[in-house]
């Protein structure tokens, strides 16, 4: 046994592990936060992100695993009825932008420094995320009838998220 933390086994530094570890609840937050919502459906949309972050701990790649369990650590298990603060950017769109520049430094960290199939599987659950949150809940109509699954300000973030993390 070692007294090395996880992430310096993976091969990380203590700042690539925080741009790790930090990704997936902005990715939450910026999906969340590309259309305004009501407050009920906001909370649909962070619990189908917390959701998703949470199952990732039993995933087969050991690096995706040890992020969702430092994001849980970090920010409130709701297994253990504890909840993930609430992030209101005053600047969604450059909120969004932010995010999206984080995920492609975090792709080319990955890249150069994750087993192949680690780095994609991280990838493909950040997009994952977006998808759940974006999903959640309709956007407009009237008493809940009608309206978009997914508007267009949610589907360009989410469009935007994925091709960060492709290159």
């Amino acid at each position: 046994m070692t007294d090395q933390p996880l992430y310096a086994e993976l091969g990380f530094t203590d700042a690539e592990w925080g741009l790790l570890v930090g990704l997936p609840q902005s990715v939450l937050t910026a999906a969340s936060a590309a259309t305004p919502d009501s407050a009920r459906k906001t909370r649909q949309e962070t619990a189908a992100g917390l959701d998703q972050i949470s199952d990732a701990r039993a995933s087969a790649s050991r690096l995706v695993s040890a992020v969702a369990r430092a994001v849980l650590d970090a920010t409130g298990d709701p297994d253990r009825g504890e909840e993930m603060p609430a992030i209101e950017p005053a600047d969604p769109a450059g909120y969004a932008q932010d995010v999206v520049a984080r995920a492609a430094e975090a792709s080319a960290l990955l890249a150069a420094k994750a087993a192949p199939a680690d780095a994609e599987t991280y990838k493909h659950w950040l997009v994952e995320i977006a998808e759940s949150v974006v999903g959640a809940a309709s956007t407009g109509g009237v008493l809940g009838i009608g309206g978009d699954q997914i508007t267009e300000s949610e589907r360009a973030f989410r469009d935007e998220l994925a091709k960060a993390l492709a290159a």
